[in-house]
């Protein structure tokens, strides 16, 4: 048991021992470190005070710097107002020279004034006591003059006053049965003029397109049938009806181009019964086209029928009621021949009413004049020469025949309709938007001219009249002033102008009224 305590005693005095010897190495250790990390810090506070001194430095370069660019913007602002305040002195100077120059002109106007009133009043006494005088004089001749006539003024007034009276009478039935004759006759003119204006303004559907159709598909696919296996439905087609068919990439459409709208139209009518149908080859097309041809001159006569009802036009030939249907597929320079001798007639029924012949005979002839332009076959003859020669064979009136004929001079006019025919003619062919413009494009262009005049300030409505050759424009009162209307006008014509496409010229008209309205109760 003893040498295990003394071998224990001696091991802790062992770890004691070595456990202090430990602390004194640490705590010599710790110190060197305490040392050098103080000698770390002062060097580390030196440099730091040596960085603050070189930052001070430049900070206060700095703003020394911008001290003196400052000031210098400032002097550089003071001098730049200095300036100004001088010129400013310099017009307000030259203004108060101004100012006294005109004070000094006005006293010197004012003395001219005074000086000139004063010779006035001088001059109006001078006038006034001539004046007296003058009466006086008068007064004495008038004296004399009685005693030499024997009349009194007052009498010798009367007389005179009675002569004129009858000398006036008379002149003045002279002149108003004058102005009565002139007033008939300009009441005639101005009575056709308006009768005449007024068939001019005859709205109608005038104009067809010339050579192409374009007929619609429900999609795509059906191009590829219409077509054919190399091509054969498509050659059919065309060899049937005389038309050619453009298959493109319109989508959804194939164009059907021909200078013959009939045959367009039977080309249409025959695609619309193949496609509804599905059967599309060679022999089904030739068939259908042959029931199209049959189905579209039952359509002709129909069209004829109607056409002729519809004018209150009676015992036409079956022949010339064909013709007249054949008219809704033909077109002279754009115009719908059907339209056009529809319209014809109209006028020429007003304007025999109005010259007190047969209306119904002007109206017949109207319808009939330009059938020469659908024969059944060609002829070297011209239109109006070929239509009396159908109008005489088909048992119409000579009057019918002889205005057929000569609205185009080339026969001599033997009856009084027949000039009417070719006045109303040439008012239907002739009038502005008639002819040789695309229905479409007429319509666009006339929609064209009226949103270009609503799109200015103050407008409130704007009407294309006579086919597009005038343009009303009626402007808000309270906003448009007379003088803004005639600026208005020329800003509107001068952009027609410069930004649309148009035949002729085009008047623009500018309206400005102001109404006011009260109610008595």
């Amino acid at each position: 048991m003893e040498p295990n305590i003394l071998s224990i005693i001696i091991g802790g005095a062992s770890l004691l021992v070595g456990t202090i010897l430990g602390k004194m190495v640490f705590a010599k250790n710790t110190k060197k470190t305490v040392e050098d990390a103080k000698s770390e810090a002062q060097k580390i506070i030196s440099d730091a005070q040596t960085q603050s001194e070189n930052l001070k430095k430049e900070k206060i370069l700095e703003a020394k710097e911008k001290f003196v660019q400052m000031k210098a913007d400032h002097e550089k602002d003071v001098l730049q107002r200095t300036q100004k305040l001088s010129e400013s002195e310099n017009r307000i100077k030259q203004k108060e020279q101004s100012i006294n120059q005109k004070d000094a002109n006005l006293d010197k106007q004012a003395k001219e004034n005074e000086a000139i009133k004063e010779n006035l009043n001088r001059q109006i006494e001078v006038v006034n006591v001539k004046r007296t005088e003058l009466e006086k004089h008068q007064e004495e001749h008038i004296r004399r003059l009685e005693k030499v006539a024997g009349l009194s003024a007052e009498d010798a007034k009367a007389q005179l006053i009675e002569s004129l009276k009858q000398e006036a009478h008379t002149k003045a039935l002279v002149l108003q049965q004058e102005i009565i004759e002139d007033a008939k006759q300009k009441a005639n003119k101005e009575a056709r003029k308006i009768v005449i204006q007024t068939i001019q303004r005859t709205a109608a559907e005038q104009a067809i397109e010339n050579s192409i159709t374009v007929f619609n598909l429900e999609s795509d696919e059906i191009k590829g049938s219409i077509i054919g296996r190399e091509g054969r439905n498509i050659r059919a087609i065309e060899a049937a009806t005389g038309v050619d068919l453009i298959v493109d990439d319109t989508p959804e459409a194939i164009v059907l181009s021909s200078f013959d709208p009939l045959r367009r139209e039977i080309a249409r009518l025959s695609l619309q019964r193949l496609v509804a149908d599905g059967r599309i080859h060679p022999a089904r097309i030739e068939e259908v086209v042959e029931k199209t041809k049959k189905q579209l001159e039952d359509q002709v006569l129909e069209i004829g029928e109607r056409t002729a009802m519809e004018l209150g036009i009676h015992g036409l030939h079956k022949e010339l009621i064909r013709m007249v249907g054949r008219m809704r597929f033909r077109s002279s320079y754009g115009q719908n021949l059907l339209m056009h001798s529809r319209e014809t007639a109209n006028l020429c029924a007003i304007m025999a009413s109005e010259l007190g012949m047969n209306p119904k005979l002007a109206k017949r002839a109207g319808l009939l004049h330009d059938i020469g332009k659908v024969p059944d076959e060609e002829t070297e003859l011209s239109h109006a020469l070929l239509g009396a020669k159908l109008a005489e064979k088909y048992g119409e009136n000579p009057a019918v025949v002889n205005a057929i004929g000569a609205h185009h001079d080339e026969m001599e006019m033997k009856f009084v309709i027949s000039p009417i025919i070719q006045a109303c003619d040439a008012i239907s062919g002739a009038r502005p938007g008639a002819r040789r413009e695309i229905m479409q494009q007429y319509i666009q262009r006339i929609k064209d001219l009226e949103n270009l005049a609503l799109a200015y300030q103050g407008v409130e409505k704007a009407y294309a009249i006579q086919a597009g050759r005038e343009l009303r424009v009626i402007v808000e009162a309270d906003k448009v002033s007379d003088g803004d209307s005639e600026k208005l006008s020329f800003e509107i014509a001068q952009k027609i102008q410069t930004e649309m496409t148009f035949p002729g010229q085009i008047k623009v008209t500018v309206i400005r009224e102001k109404r006011t309205v009260n109610i008595a109760r």
